[in-house]
């Protein structure tokens, strides 16, 4: 008789699975949101105490009324006055508003800046590729168009306390909370926007030459050390870094340093003639070309890209830094 075997039946082992936890987009998104927010203002205060000193001169230099005899006649001469009358600590007269502004500022940029790369790769261009200088230059654009709503009221309050008042000496200067409440008393909640459309002119352009010439001496530091040691990968000595912060910085405050002039002089003209009608964007651009031209649209622009250099610098390389040692 013939009896068919069966085949045997081999148990089979089930291991247990162990599944990888992804964390999810929201908290990936809100890890990196804190990580920019917190490393964007340690950079932007650090540039800040640097810089501050010669933008309260480029601030005077900027504000002086075109119905009169210049007040000073350059940067140097401003530092000199400045010293004589008030002494070292009246350059930082009013710190405490830009020190908040410059935390806020960089962090909004550096939020943005990487938001608007995300959406761009995750609608226009490809996800799993670089995107191009051109690409981050409008990248930059959409994060100084956002931060202009943030900036405009702490640089009201800061050109407001910059700017020396004739008559009152420097211990009986209104501070920054007794501005806040005379800017709301007088004009409301949207007083503090007075000045909003040169903001967002120097904000939206400044920005795309701010992080585009970052980005572009970044990309050509790198191609030259790829073709030299073959690592594209590599990060960038600080040196490099450095050295592009300060292009970017320079590049930032001189293409359109023109809005930031007559922001400035809207922003601080209240300040010293206490009656009249506030003037718009446009009029006050017309009577500084009429009254001063050129030259005065650019009054302060040396030391300002001069103060911008180190202060672009320090941001661009605290920020990297930071970034590299923490993920």
């Amino acid at each position: 008789m013939n009896i068919r075997e069966e085949p045997a039946v081999v148990p089979v082992r089930h291991d247990p699975v162990v599944e990888t936890t992804k964390p999810s987009p929201i908290a990936h998104q809100t890890v990196e949101a804190v990580k920019d927010i917190v490393f964007g203002s340690t950079a932007g205060i650090v540039g800040k105490f640097v810089e501050y000193p010669l933008d309260t001169v480029k601030v005077r230099l900027q504000s002086q009324p075109d119905h009169l005899p210049l007040r000073y006649t350059g940067p140097l001469d401003c530092i000199e006055q400045s010293l004589r009358r008030d002494g070292f600590l009246s350059l930082y007269r009013g710190i405490s508003a830009p020190l908040a502004g410059a935390a806020i500022e960089n962090s909004s940029l550096f939020l943005s800046y990487r938001l608007a790369q995300e959406c761009l790769q995750a609608t226009l261009l490809p996800a799993n590729e670089p995107l191009p200088l051109s690409a981050l230059v409008v990248c930059g654009a959409a994060s100084g168009a956002f931060t202009s709503l943030v900036l405009t009221p702490i640089e009201l309050i800061k050109c407001k306390m910059q700017v020396p008042l004739e008559g009152l000496s420097s211990f009986h200067r209104p501070g920054p909370l007794s501005l806040i409440a005379s800017v709301y008393r007088r004009d409301g909640l949207l007083g503090f926007w007075h000045g909003q459309l040169g903001t967002l002119i120097r904000e939206t352009g400044g920005s795309a030459a701010w992080f585009g010439s970052y980005e572009g001496v970044s990309l050509f530091f790198r191609n030259r050390q790829a073709g030299k040691a073959g690592r594209k990968d590599k990060a960038s000595p600080i040196y490099q870094q450095m050295l592009a912060g300060a292009v970017a910085g320079m590049s930032y405050n001189f293409i359109f340093y023109p809005a930031d002039t007559i922001k400035s002089r809207m922003q601080t003209e209240e300040a010293c003639q206490l009656t009249g009608s506030k003037r718009t964007f446009g009029a006050v651009g017309k009577a500084l070309w009429r009254e001063q031209g050129l030259k005065g649209m650019y009054r302060g622009c040396g030391i300002t890209v001069a103060r911008s250099a180190p202060s672009s610098a320090l941001i661009f390389t605290v920020y990297e830094s930071l970034r590299r040692w923490f993920g």
